[in-house]
């Protein structure tokens, strides 16, 4: 990120980008423009908002393709955030189909094989709630000639964007009786996603198929299938979307009971509170999500925040929540499984669950707030959360706000323990 701030800032400087835009309202850049300094493949993909070069950031601006060869560079919202998710949403559990060996559920590692299985096992037919679901398309295409309207993010006003004939990619297409639905599909959280993955496809679609046109976005991560439905309501529209339908699927249900977790508070060693800062990382799917890239391979603060869409105070959270828990581990500037981490990432996913909730629960603030909700029935309060945080000695936690930002972490992953039973 600092080589590609600095090759952006270069580019600004040298086309003088700034005054451009202040003149036109939008700035066009071609590819070899960009080449001079580093490939634009490499300078224009940017999935993520936090992934944005500072320039950009400073200046609220934004970088579209229009064609195969060119980019607008102007004012854009361009990024949708993703809705928050209650952990108690239900989960659908779905039979991986017995006859297949060459793919497992228990070893889907690539957004690919994520597709293959829940094209496979009926998911995405249930999800999309159409007869005679086939895949139909992949891969790199032209976007066809479009143009469109978008929120300015200076002047909240519109601005109107021609796009001929840019390279766009679609993970997978699948055509049924009544629609054709449209899927990008990741391999992990982010706090938000570039809305063109899902709007230069539809746009390409709408103008060639007389179905109705469906835009998905699967995250798979943990054993579970979170599938989005996203709805443009305005064809013309870049910033229309709305989320039309979510669900959660699995291929394994957990057998997880109120028992076992009263076991673990029963005989759980408590351990003193580690000099790692008290967690504030409210998702602990995402915490999870975490130690499964890691399992893949080692990578450093820098490859978190660049590749998976976190900015950087909340890849610093989200290592230092898990750090805490004793789930990974630093290694010069790289980051690995711990061998805690690593034992819990071999078992069975009922297992797995399990052995994340005792990570949690050897901690006192998280047990004694748990064992006083399963007491109460009740949620308990933030109120009484921050009381029994102030009872043991947290490490960097002194202000108010501290207490409250952190309290919201210890409510989250409480409801995540609660929403396993």
């Amino acid at each position: 990120m600092t080589k590609i701030n600095s090759y952006w800032n270069n580019i600004f400087e040298k086309y003088k980008i700034l005054d451009q835009i202040n003149k036109d309202g939008k700035f066009e850049i071609s590819a070899s423009q960009i080449n001079e300094f580093r490939e634009a493949r490499l300078m224009t993909k940017f999935d993520n908002a936090s992934q944005l070069p500072q320039i950009f950031t400073e200046n609220e601006l934004s970088i579209l393709p229009i064609t195969r060869g060119s980019y607008v560079i102007a004012p854009m919202d361009i990024f949708h955030k993703f809705p928050m998710i209650e952990s108690s949403n239900e989960i659908s559990y779905f039979n991986f189909p017995d006859n297949i060996q060459t793919l497992l559920p228990d070893n889907i590692n690539s957004e690919s094989l994520a597709l293959n299985a829940v094209y496979i096992s009926g998911i995405l037919e249930d999800f999309i709630q159409d007869e005679k679901l086939l895949p139909t398309i992949n891969g790199r295409m032209s976007s066809s000639l479009f143009n469109f309207n978008i929120k300015n993010t200076k002047t909240k006003k519109i601005l109107n964007i021609d796009v001929n004939n840019a390279q766009i990619e679609i993970d997978a297409g699948y055509e049924g009786v009544e629609s054709f639905s449209i899927i990008e599909a990741k391999s992990h959280f982010a706090d938000d996603f570039v809305i063109r993955q899902l709007y230069y496809p539809m746009r390409l679609w709408s103008s060639k198929v007389r179905k109705n046109i469906k835009t998905i976005f699967m995250v798979h991560t943990n054993g579970i299938y979170y599938l989005y439905d996203f709805k443009f309501n305005d064809l013309n529209n870049y910033n229309s979307l709305t989320l039309n339908k979510f669900k959660r699927y699995s291929f394994d249900k957990l057998e997880i009971n109120i028992e076992d977790i009263e076991k673990i508070l029963l005989n759980i060693n408590l351990v003193d509170e580690p000099k790692i800062p008290f967690p504030q990382a409210d998702s602990f799917e995402r915490i999870i999500n975490l130690c499964e890239l890691l399992d893949k391979s080692e990578l450093t603060k820098n490859d978190i925040t660049t590749e998976y869409g976190f900015h950087k105070r909340q890849t610093d959270y989200y290592v230092n929540a898990a750090k805490y828990l004793d789930l990974i581990k630093e290694e010069g500037d790289k980051l690995i499984l711990s061998f805690t981490g690593e034992k819990i990432m071999q078992k069975s996913p009922t297992l797995k669950q399990l052995s994340f909730v005792k990570q949690i629960l050897k901690h006192p603030v998280f047990h004694e707030v748990l064992k006083e909700q399963l007491k109460t029935g009740e949620v308990l309060s933030k109120s009484r959360v921050v009381e029994i945080m102030r009872k043991y000695p947290l490490y960097n936690v002194k202000c108010e706000n501290t207490y409250e930002r952190r309290a919201q972490t210890v409510s989250s992953w409480i409801d995540w323990i609660t929403s396993l039973i």
